[in-house]
């Protein structure tokens, strides 16, 4: 009897040691990196992310900022975090799927790290200096192949929605226009406005502003429908079926983090992600709060994987 009384405690003790680690997590500060440099896209979402992470938490959320190589060294640097579920990375399309395609890296995203889930989608807006002389995608596709070789396009660099979208169209419609590769995708709209180059297909954070003080011309954006930010512009699609590209981001954490706590941080992504806020704020900067499950998330990756794999090859795009 003493026996199976025994048995009997252990057995609850061990299953209440199992559940310890989701219930009392997170039981002090979480470090959230980003791949990119303050003030861009990727910063500003992960900062509004991760201060309402921080309300449902009741536990700090520490930005770290770790920028470089197309947001590479970001990426490299979680994937070394311990895997105790106190680091996590938001990392977007660059480093997550297009930067392996075009470098080896000393990261693996499938190996390295566990994929929670998505948590922001958005196009890119193709703008154009006011002095070109086109109002539509179909006017400066014609204008860039009568003027052959002429025509300059800002990328925000390897890995960028800004170049992808640029191979694209060189890709389907076989306009001979030179990319001229920037750091940050807000040098490349400057100097769009400027005059110093013709066009780019910009993230929206960046492009607005000037969309709205009508010193950039916008023409289309990349996702497949309108985007509620500029509803009155067409998918660039409509003009040129199969140029659709999207910026996206998801949350990561290191591989060997313990499900239980890898299942409680996608529980309370959903919660952040449902927050009214959260989807207010994230519509500013352009984009749509999304989630979906770690397995739709690796699903999702895949197909990206692929297509931009074909993409690059067809294209021949190569790390300058």
């Amino acid at each position: 009897m003493h026996k199976l009384f025994a048995v009997a405690l252990g057995l609850v003790s061990v299953a209440l040691c199992d559940g310890a680690p989701a219930q009392a997590y997170p039981a002090k500060p979480v470090k959230l990196i980003v791949t990119y440099p303050p003030g861009g896209s990727s910063d500003l979402l992960a900062r509004v992310f991760g201060a309402k992470l921080s309300e449902v938490w009741g536990q700090p959320v520490i930005v770290e900022s770790k920028p470089g190589a197309a947001g590479s060294i970001g990426m490299e640097y979680a994937s070394r975090q311990p895997a105790d579920g106190y680091s996590f990375v938001v990392g977007n399309i660059g480093p997550a799927t297009i930067n392996p395609l075009l470098s080896k890296l000393n990261y693996d995203v499938e190996h390295d790290f566990v994929a929670i889930s998505l948590i922001a989608t958005g196009p890119n807006i193709l703008i154009v200096n006011p002095g070109v002389p086109v109002k539509s995608f179909r006017e400066l596709i014609d204008f860039a192949k009568a003027s052959s070789g002429k025509l300059n396009y800002g990328s925000s660099g390897p890995g960028s929605i800004s170049q992808i979208a640029g191979a694209m169209l060189k890709v389907l419609t076989g306009v001979d226009a030179v990319e001229v590769p920037y750091k940050g995708g807000i040098l490349a709209v400057q100097d769009v406005v400027a005059g110093h180059i013709q066009f780019i297909f910009a993230d929206s954070l960046p492009a607005m502003q000037f969309i709205r003080a009508e010193r950039a011309r916008p023409l289309c954006v990349t996702g497949a429908e309108r985007s509620p930010l500029v509803p009155d512009l067409p998918p660039c699609a409509e003009t040129l079926p199969g140029l659709v590209a999207i910026s996206w981001w998801g949350v990561f954490m290191p591989a060997g983090t313990p499900k239980a706590i890898t299942d409680k941080f996608h529980a309370d992504l959903v919660k952040v992600m449902h927050d009214s806020f959260v989807k207010t704020e994230f519509a500013k900067l352009g984009v749509e709060a999304v989630y979906d499950s770690p397995e739709q998330f690796l699903a999702f990756m895949k197909s990206e994987t692929a297509k931009y794999a074909k993409l690059i090859k067809e294209a021949g795009i190569k790390v300058e």
